[in-house]
This record gives structure tokens, C-alpha cells and sequence, in this order.
């Protein structure tokens, strides 16, 4: 039934395995939980903790291996069929087709879902004005920004109102201001359509929005309930610590995750921020004289990283993935001097000028369709230039192509392994693909799977690894040859708060060790890792420098102290009106 006292979900004792070759996964194990009617209730998880396969049972996908799941009042297994009429599934890789336009993928959705063709231009007039696409209902699907395609995804998901919506991750790889108006729109519908929405997120800032948070890891659940009941136990251990001056934040940070009695180290705004355990607060910095710890409040991120033991530093005797040693003289290791690129009658990327320097974290940040990975193509030599200058240690871009590449590992946005191979596969590949000898080949393998801790997994099929395995054995096989320059566009999209600590400490290290490492991230808190930053708009530069020079460049009187998130829609929304006026 669907009355407001009844769950519109509930989970009893529900276990499912998978069988990949010879290994056993328990995705759930005994798992059980309820979702109220007419909430926002948010899931959340590390990676591998069974948030999707949860998804898939509820949506009729899947079958239970054992145990029941019941949506608004059918059972999902045995009456699947009616319970997908009644609900909307947006799963994280939604299904567009990309070469059909926005009012085709929205007709073929339509098809799909029974909807009347005499109701049709109703419902497409509300959805295109609730996703802000009204002006695009022509523009091919393949052509819209990365958050434009997750709200038409939404909007072809709702053509159908349907009273539970299942939405798994559907801000992962979306930009800060494409985040807030999807945010916006499930708001709506929760309040204007009554509708019960069931969320997974890999932003615990998102989970804080939900009414209810259920906490899942290997396939059980931790704990559910409102958000800030998940906090208000951790008060009296969570503080900050300004940075001494002359001392790196990225330095502090490293230095007090690995303190004893220190349980997580983030960088905050100007200031390194800290979960202590408890009862440590008098004794974990005990020979800092340097530091002094200022109270603050907990909140929800602090629970979900001590729930789960902690961030992990790396080992201290960890081998260390440094880049071979270089004679350059020259400190400068890539110059961007008005860079140019276009297709066809379209600029992606304009009057675009930089550096950066050996040894320095540089991150690349800006909207949805930025220029960002076309820039980053153009740099690794996968893309050419339309125009302007592109040196990368020391050699020119138009002329020695090949031969930079030898100097560059790269990770794309999108896991770009062969998900059909194994992991042992993928690094022989990649390290025949750059031309290491066999001593060379067997000694880099070695180290990947001890630095990576890949040996238990390196017989899994690589599409088959959870994110976060499939993050650390991309980055393994980009530095492969030990290369000197790194690209990692979007690394730690989708992965949970403990993956991406784990990988900002191996940037981290990667940085001391020499190697220049170039970053994009929709994550604005890592954007505090950078040395230097710049934040992009339609192919161009809008602010350039340290992470407090671009916050301060974006200060003003209605927010004096502004995030770095803050900063980034304050810039955007500058740009765009000041575009605006200017047409």
C-alpha cells in the first residue's frame, strides 16, 4: 500500500552473491532496512559496499538470492513487473542515446514507459522547465554538457511520475553548480509531487541533505537515521589546526594523518581539520608545540570515515612510485601560451596561458563542458592544437609529440582498461605498451601490486573490480614507465571519502618524489591539495593562482570568507553574466 505509514521499501534478511571465475562476492549479506514515504532518504557507502546491487533488487533487476524486498507493497522479485510501472530508476550510467536529440531520447523514453502521446506535451513542457533544457529540446543528447545529460537522464527517468524514485549517484562527475540545481529539482519533487526519492552518493555534503541516511558496508547495514544523529556523538573530537607559517597545508596534513591517535586529517579551507579518537584530544599532538587544536563541530563526513576505521595513511615503507631522475635544467615543465582548439565552427578552448613548475600539484577546474579534458588531451599530445604554443618538458607539442609522451602517464576520466582482461593482463600490457624490458617490466609490476595492494586482486577481471580497485590499477598502469609528468582527469569521481584520501596521499607522494601532477576534480575540498589552480568557463581562464588567491579573488561582502566551492560558483555566475550582458 501506499499510505504515508507504510515504508516504501523495506528490506528483510536479503543476501546476493556473484560469481566472477572462481571467486564468490557477497554483494549483501543479511541486509535490512526501510525507506519512509515522501523523504529524501540517502544511501551511502565505501565502494563495494552493495549501494548499487541494492538499486538493481529494489528496481525488479535483479533477483535476491535469499530474503524480501517489498516496494510499495509488492514484492519486488515475484511481482517485478508492476513495481517497475510504478517507480523510476536512474541508474549511474544512464542509458541517452547520444545521437538523438533532447525531444527524441524524451519521445523514445516516452514509448518505453506507456506514456499517451495526448499527455506527452504537457509533461515535456514541466520537465524542460524544471531541468532548465527548454532551450535545447534540439541538441543532440552526445553534445550536452556532463550535467545537462544527467538532468535529461532525470527527466526521461521522471516521464512517468512515479512514487519511489531510485537515483544511484547521479551527481558523480557533475560540476558544483550542476550538483545544486539537481539537488533543486528532487527537493521539488519530494515537496510539490510527494514523491519518495532513495538516493546514493558519493558526497557526504549530500547525504547532510537527506531526511534519513542508511549506511552500508559489505553488503550490511552500519546504522540508519537523520544525519545529525550520526554526528552529535563524536563532539568533543573533532578540531582544527592553522598552518605555521612557511609550512605547506599539504605537508601538515600528511605529517598529522600519520600521527598516532589521529583518526582523519583533511585539509580545511586555510587550516588542516582533525578526527580525533577518543579520549586523544590531550595527548595526540603532545609534541607538536607548533600546533594548537580550536574545537569545531562534527559532522556527518566524521562518522562515516570513523565508522570504517579511519583514513589509512600510506606505510612509511611503502615504495615510494617516483619518477626516474631528469637533468633538465629547466624548472618550467609545461607552458601553455594562448592555446587554441577548435571543432569546427565551435572554440573549445581559447587564449588559454600558463605554466607549471617540477614538483607541483596544478588542478584544472571549471563547469561541465570547461575545455578542461580537451585541454588535457591537447598537453598529452592525443589531441592537437588549433593554434597558440604547447611545451611539455621542454619539448614542443607540434614537433616531438611522440617523444613528450615518453615523459607522461595519463588517467582518464573514464576507466580506460581493458575490463575484459585480468589485472595481471592490464599490467603487462601497459608496460610492454611503453617499451620496458623484461627485468624492467617484472621489477614495475612488482611495485604496482605491492604499492597498490592489487596482489589479491590480480586475477579479477578488471571490469569487474569495484571503483575504487579500478581507480588505483588505472593510476598503476599510468605510471608504469615512471613517468615524470602525470594527468589524471577526474581520478576520484564516484569513489567514496576513504578512497579518496588514500589517493590525494599517493598524489601526495608522487609530488615530493619530483613527479608534476596535473589535476581536474569536481571535488572542490581537494581543489585545497593544489599548489596552484585554475578555474575555467567555456574554453577560457577565469581565475588563476593559489587556492586563497581564488578565494579571495571571489570574496565579497554577502561572503567574506568563501569555500573554495563558494568561490567557484561565485566566478561561474560572475562569467555568465557578465557573457549575458556582453551578447
Amino acid at each position: 500500500m501506499d499510505g504515508s505509514s507504510e515504508p516504501a521499501l523495506v528490506v528483510e534478511d536479503v543476501e546476493k552473491h556473484f560469481t566472477t571465475g572462481e571467486r564468490t562476492v557477497k554483494a549483501l549479506d543479511s541486509t535490512c532496512l526501510s525507506v519512509p514515504h515522501g523523504s529524501v532518504t540517502g544511501l551511502i557507502g565505501p565502494d563495494g559496499a552493495g549501494k548499487t546491487t541494492l538499486m538493481r533488487l529494489a528496481a525488479g533487476l535483479l533477483q535476491p538470492d535469499a530474503g524480501t524486498l517489498t516496494v510499495l507493497g509488492l514484492d519486488a522479485d515475484r511481482d517485478a513487473l508492476a513495481v517497475q510501472s510504478r517507480i523510476g530508476y536512474m541508474p549511474q550510467h544512464f542509458g541517452l542515446y547520444e545521437d538523438l536529440s533532447v525531444r527524441e531520447n524524451l519521445d523514445l523514453y516516452a514509448d518505453l514507459q506507456g506514456v499517451p502521446r495526448a499527455e506527452r506535451a504537457a509533461r515535456y513542457e514541466e520537465l524542460m522547465r524544471m531541468t532548465g533544457l527548454g532551450a535545447f529540446t534540439r541538441r543532440l543528447a552526445g553534445r550536452l554538457s556532463g550535467g545537462m545529460k544527467q538532468k535529461l537522464g532525470l527527466a526521461c527517468t521522471l516521464i512517468h511520475p512515479p512514487a519511489l524514485l531510485l537515483l544511484d549517484e547521479p551527481t558523480v562527475g557533475v560540476d558544483p553548480v550542476s550538483r545544486r540545481e539537481l539537488w533543486s529539482i528532487v527537493y521539488r519533487l519530494v515537496e510539490q509531487e510527494e514523491m519518495t526519492v532513495l538516493l546514493s552518493t558519493a558526497y557526504l555534503d549530500e547525504a547532510e541533505r537527506c531526511a534519513q541516511v542508511i549506511l552500508l558496508h559489505e553488503g550490511r547495514v552500519l546504522s540508519q537515521g537523520p544525519p545529525d544523529e550520526y554526528s552529535a556523538p563524536l563532539a568533543g573530537r573533532t578540531f582544527v589546526v592553522d598552518v605555521p607559517a612557511g609550512q605547506q597545508k599539504r605537508a601538515l596534513q600528511v605529517r598529522l594523518a600519520a600521527t598516532p591517535g589521529v583518526v582523519d586529517a583533511v585539509i580545511d579551507r586555510e587550516r588542516v581539520r582533525l578526527l580525533l579518537a577518543p579520549d586523544q584530544a590531550s595527548t595526540a599532538l603532545a609534541n607538536a608545540d607548533d600546533l594548537v587544536l580550536q574545537p569545531v563541530e562534527p559532522r556527518f563526513e566524521d562518522h562515516f570515515i570513523d565508522a570504517l576505521g579511519g583514513a589509512r595513511p600510506l606505510p612509511a615503507d611503502a615504495p615510494q612510485p617516483g619518477a626516474a631522475a631528469r637533468d633538465d635544467d629547466d624548472q618550467t615543465i609545461i607552458e601553455v601560451d594562448r592555446l587554441e582548439r577548435r571543432f569546427g565552427d565551435f572554440l573549445a578552448v581559447q587564449d588559454l596561458s600558463f605554466t607549471v613548475q617540477r614538483g607541483e600539484v596544478f588542478g584544472l577546474l571549471g563547469a561541465n563542458g570547461a575545455g578542461k579534458s580537451t585541454t588535457f588531451r591537447m598537453l598529452c599530445g592525443l589531441l592537437p592544437a588549433s593554434g597558440g604554443r604547447l611545451a611539455v618538458a621542454g619539448m614542443d607539442l607540434r614537433h616531438a609529440r611522440a617523444a613528450a609522451r615518453q615523459r607522461i602517464g595519463y588517467m582518464s576520466q573514464k576507466f580506460s582498461l581493458y575490463g575484459n582482461l585480468r589485472v595481471q593482463q592490464n599490467l603487462e600490457f601497459f608496460a610492454s605498451a611503453y617499451g620496458l624490458g623484461n627485468a624492467a617490466r617484472r621489477r614495475r609490476i612488482s611495485w604496482a601490486l605491492d604499492t597498490f595492494e592489487l596482489a589479491d586482486q590480480v586475477d579479477a577481471t578488471s571490469g569487474d573490480l569495484p571503483l575504487g580497485y579500478k581507480q588505483r590499477l588505472a593510476l598503476a598502469c599510468a605510471l608504469m614507465h615512471e613517468p615524470d609528468i602525470l594527468f589524471l582527469d577526474e581520478p576520484t569521481s564516484g569513489v567514496d571519502p576513504l578512497a579518496r584520501r588514500e589517493f590525494w596521499a599517493r598524489i601526495n607522494a608522487l609530488a615530493e618524489a619530483g613527479v608534476t601532477v596535473l589535476v581536474t576534480t569536481h571535488f572542490l575540498e581537494e581543489a585545497e591539495y593544489c599548489d596552484r589552480l585554475a578555474i575555467m568557463a567555456a574554453g577560457r581562464i577565469l581565475s588563476l593562482g593559489t587556492p586563497s588567491e581564488v578565494k579571495t579573488a571571489a570574496r565579497d561582502d554577502a561572503n567574506p570568507a568563501p569555500s573554495m566551492e563558494d568561490a567557484f560558483i561565485a566566478l561561474i555566475e560572475r562569467d555568465a553574466q557578465d557573457t549575458g550582458a556582453a551578447a
